[in-house]
């Protein structure tokens, strides 16, 4: 089927009253030519890239896949199992620039392997993030260069660990070495800097109570919009929005439960839901959201802060989960730190699942993303900055070589993965922050 000569353009988006959507890739937004054609080119074009941070190390014995291939995976990665062909597990990297070694610079290192300045005042200073010098590249297109989001409420300031301002911790994100950028923990604000449309906060509260959800005031916009694309398409602009609408039945749904709630979490906004799990399915699935409708390509995601006292009960871990990542090498800590492990695994899965279940341009989201998965912190007893549990998961554009367990015999810097992989998203950087080289076994070396 020939796709007609006018195609839509790719910034496309349905307004509504205090209300603006974006598209997912339709194909009538690719140029007049064969769809089968078109798709590899619309495919290449398309680079996105998210960060994903984990707390406080990992359980090695419980993670380090044996052998070269993930024919076999480590049971805190076992999670991965129906994604692992589009996925790596890297073994000896490090951040020499984290050291002496704190949570504080586990966290502040990560994205940036820079090494962060000793105050408890507000002159602190760090370097420019990864996830910044990517959106600086292949963010300026989009409604939002980048979106950086966390689990906690991160209201703490002054100094947090030996000697270092709480800045270091409860930022990932920095657009320049001076310039902190804060993330967001509550899905309702995150849906509405996503699809809301200017104006006040208390005037998109307004609107939202005149209607029950946002999608409601662009539904002329959608009518007029599907008789101009063809029954595929229809079918596609009908999933991506009730998947939004979804979303945001359960963003209400938390709001709604937190009222009969006196005594939440102090570490958990109010309105979001009860449980971690929900609370960052959601987050994960508005990172899809935002993919997919090209709304932001650059995303970064603290899945949990470093020295976080937070239970898991849900998994059996009634203990908070700072003191036992002190573990002395008592076996019973080390295991309880293996089931957390293992559970912010199983929800980075399921969102890797739901990239490759979601059709895009011949292929997934996931066949046009990646995403960096670890910790700036390896032994949380010994607090060293060493020997990183770190992951990297998608497609590439199909070009990425998933199913390996690349190991390091020496220590190698973990800025040398941050550099393969802006290069690879489409950032000509020759070197970054203590790099010596690339990871280019990663990728298909005849498409690099």
């Amino acid at each position: 089927m020939l796709i007609p000569q006018k195609a839509l353009s790719r910034r496309t988006v349905l307004r509504g009253t205090s209300a603006a959507f974006a598209l997912p890739l339709l194909d009538a937004m690719i140029p007049s030519m064969k769809a089968t054609a078109a798709t590899p080119a619309a495919a290449a074009s398309l680079r996105r890239i998210g960060y994903i941070y984990i707390p406080m190390g990992f359980n090695p014995a419980e993670w380090i896949p044996e052998g070269d291939t993930l024919e076999s995976l480590s049971p805190s990665l076992s999670p991965l199992e129906p994604v692992k062909h589009q996925l790596s597990v890297l073994t000896g990297m490090d951040l020499q620039n984290a050291y002496p070694g704190s949570h504080a610079t586990s966290n502040s290192a990560f994205l940036s392997a820079a090494r962060a300045k000793r105050t408890e005042s507000t002159d602190y200073r760090l370097g420019t993030t990864v996830d910044q010098i990517a959106a600086k590249h292949i963010g300026t297109k989009t409604q939002l260069p980048s979106l950086e989001l966390s689990m906690d409420l991160l209201s703490t300031v002054g100094q947090c660990d030996n000697g270092y301002a709480c800045v270091y911790q409860n930022n990932l994100s920095w657009s320049s070495p001076t310039t902190p950028l804060p993330s967001e923990a509550h899905p309702r604000i995150v849906f509405e800097t996503l699809f809301g449309d200017g104006g006040t906060p208390e005037q998109r509260r307004e609107a939202l109570r005149k209607r029950a959800s946002l999608l409601d005031s662009v539904t002329d916009e959608i009518k007029r919009l599907k008789k101009r694309v063809g029954p595929s398409d229809r079918n596609k602009i009908d999933g991506y929005l009730e998947s939004i609408r979804e979303v945001e039945r359960r963003i209400q749904r938390a709001e709604a439960t937190a009222k009969d709630n006196p005594l939440p979490d102090l570490d958990r906004p109010v309105g979001v839901p009860a449980q971690y799990a929900d609370h960052a399915r959601l987050m994960f699935d508005l990172q899809l959201l935002a993919f997919q409708g090209d709304i932001t390509r650059v995303v970064s995601f603290q899945l949990a802060r470093e020295a976080s006292t937070r239970t898991y009960p849900e998994i059996g871990v009634p203990d908070p989960h700072h003191p036992i990542t002190h573990h002395g090498n008592a076996p019973e800590k080390l295991a309880k730190i293996a089931k957390v492990n293992q559970f912010h695994v199983s929800l980075f899965a399921e969102f890797l699942q739901n990239l490759a279940n979601t059709p895009e341009a011949g292929g997934s989201l996931l066949d046009h993303t990646l995403y960096l998965y670890g910790s700036g912190m390896g032994d949380s007893d010994a607090h060293d900055h060493t020997n990183l549990p770190i992951l990297v998961a998608g497609g590439a554009a199909g070009n990425m070589r998933g199913g390996r367990h690349i190991r390091y015999d020496s220590p190698t810097p973990l800025a040398n993965l941050h550099l393969t992989l802006l290069n690879k998203v489409g950032v000509p950087l020759e070197s970054f922050a203590d790099s010596d080289g690339t990871v280019d076994e990663l990728f298909d070396p005849v498409n690099l």
